[in-house]
């Protein structure tokens, strides 16, 4: 009895360490899309989603560098009906729950700029994660006795619980680089600013000095008398 009890939490161990190492090469099953594409001047970019019928979806934006930071974000149903619209966003978070099964469109907009590039964070998720691999075998009827079932109740909970906590390190991962990101182009942004006011303020001081120079020559050069009285 004792070596069964050892073998199936031994089992148990090995496929927790299992899904926690999937876990950290990869995020969970959930549908959608998670990306950052580059938005040209006056250009739109729209991405397509089915959808079921009485399913949650998110959709969540950033935009990394560019301009002031801000896009247009337009979402529609099947029926081309708005669910969701921000005119110059920086950031935002929708969630809703499909009405029903058919495309679903998001589409970014910089049709507002005429010169500015921008650089935007999209996660598109469509519904709830798949359930984690090997449990449904693991809640299967135990005949070992009443305490091997708790036992193998609290690993289940302690999977999920590691599950959770990993999704939640991988989206704090996300948006500490995304501000990682964000605040490296305006350092840089800064930084090439101060370079062209350097140089023009030198420029400038080179001028002003260079015109002193003329001027204070002018009052101490010699100067002869038909110039100081004119030609007679």
């Amino acid at each position: 009895m004792n070596d069964l009890v050892a073998r199936r939490v031994v089992g148990v161990i090995g496929w927790l360490l299992a899904i926690t190492w999937a876990l950290v090469l990869q995020c969970g099953g959930v549908g959608g899309v998670e990306l950052t594409f580059e938005l040209p001047d006056n250009a739109k970019e729209c991405f397509h989603e089915i959808i079921e019928k009485d399913t949650e979806s998110t959709l969540e934006f950033q935009v990394v560098t560019g301009g002031h930071y801000d896009v247009d974000v337009i979402l529609t149903d099947p029926t081309r009906n708005v669910l969701y619209k921000q005119i110059k966003k920086q950031y935002d978070s929708f969630q809703w729950k499909a009405e029903k099964t058919g495309e679903y469109i998001a589409c970014f907009s910089n049709e507002f700029s005429t010169f500015s590039h921008k650089l935007v964070y999209i996660d598109f998720q469509v519904g709830d994660e798949d359930p984690l691999p090997g449990l449904e075998a693991a809640q299967e009827p135990l005949t070992q006795g009443e305490e091997i079932h708790f036992a193998l109740t609290d690993m289940e909970s302690s999977a999920r619980e590691i599950h959770e906590n990993l999704n939640a390190v991988i989206d704090y991962q996300t948006h500490h680089r995304l501000r990682e990101t964000q605040s490296r182009h305006r350092a840089e942004d800064l930084n090439e600013r101060i370079m062209i006011w350097s140089i023009f303020v030198t420029v400038a001081i080179f001028m002003v000095g260079l015109g002193q120079v003329f001027v204070l020559k002018s009052f101490f050069s010699e100067k002869r008398p038909s110039q100081m009285y004119g030609a007679h």
